[in-house]
């Protein structure tokens, strides 16, 4: 160091943020579209949720990533997980960078995604989006795509999706989306009830059929870790 300054070249620093939901019977990732003026690399282009890391307003990466959703969802996340770290001479046109990327789950009905005026939901086809993504986004978001599907397995991540009371064929159906597959529904619902994740409230819903009992997530309760898989037998 010379001086009190540091005597060789920074990096640019960022952290992205893959937010998942629910809605219209999909699994939908929220993207934001980039200035199409100006001197913005990938002018007009879908790219995550992100930017520069503030070192004047965030202590760490996670306080960066729940800004920057909370700028463009306009709620807090029940859940965020940090994915893990890009970086290169090439990824950037503007220079060598880094980022820092986390995926967020969120309930549909929060209406998140209403509070930017450049951000929308995509549905996830294949573990990609129709549009081709800025930077190496479409990287990225392959890898939370993996990632949220490998651990709800084994874990109630998709109880983070559901809004505040909802029935079990809900919590099921979530699963299901997630996945790409069906489950059986006698062995999903002792796996979910026996795993004290969820509480009844009093209130049934109304229907067609008959009546279905509502139900709702433990306060402060952390993701459940199964000690089977939901993995087809064979």
């Amino acid at each position: 160091m010379t001086g009190g300054s540091l005597d060789f070249p920074r990096p640019l620093t960022t952290v992205d943020v893959v937010i998942f939901t629910v809605k219209d019977d999909a699994l939908h990732v929220l993207l934001v579209q980039r200035p199409a003026a100006g001197d913005e690399p990938f002018p007009g282009a879908w790219a995550l949720p992100g930017g520069f890391v503030d070192i004047e307003k965030d202590k760490d990466l996670e306080a960066c990533a729940m800004r920057k959703l909370k700028d463009k969802t306009g709620v807090v996340s029940p859940y965020l997980e940090q994915l893990g770290s890009w970086g290169s001479a090439g990824r950037d046109p503007r220079g060598w960078s880094a980022t820092h990327a986390y995926f967020a789950l969120l309930p549909a009905t929060t209406g998140a995604g209403t509070h930017a005026a450049d951000a929308q939901w995509f549905p996830i086809v294949a573990g990609k989006v129709k549009p081709r993504l800025a930077f190496d986004h479409g990287e990225i978001l392959e890898a939370a795509v993996l990632r949220l599907r490998s651990k709800v397995e084994y874990t109630s991540l998709p109880a983070y999706l559901m809004p505040g009371e909802f029935t079990l064929p809900d919590l099921q159906r979530a699963y299901e989306i997630v996945l790409d597959r069906p489950l059986e529904k006698s062995a999903f619902r002792t796996r979910i009830l026996a795993a004290d994740l969820i509480e009844p409230v009093a209130r049934m819903r109304k229907g067609p059929n008959r009546p279905a009992q509502l139900y709702r997530l433990k306060k402060a309760k952390a993701p459940v870790y199964f000690v089977r898989t939901f993995n087809p037998p064979g």
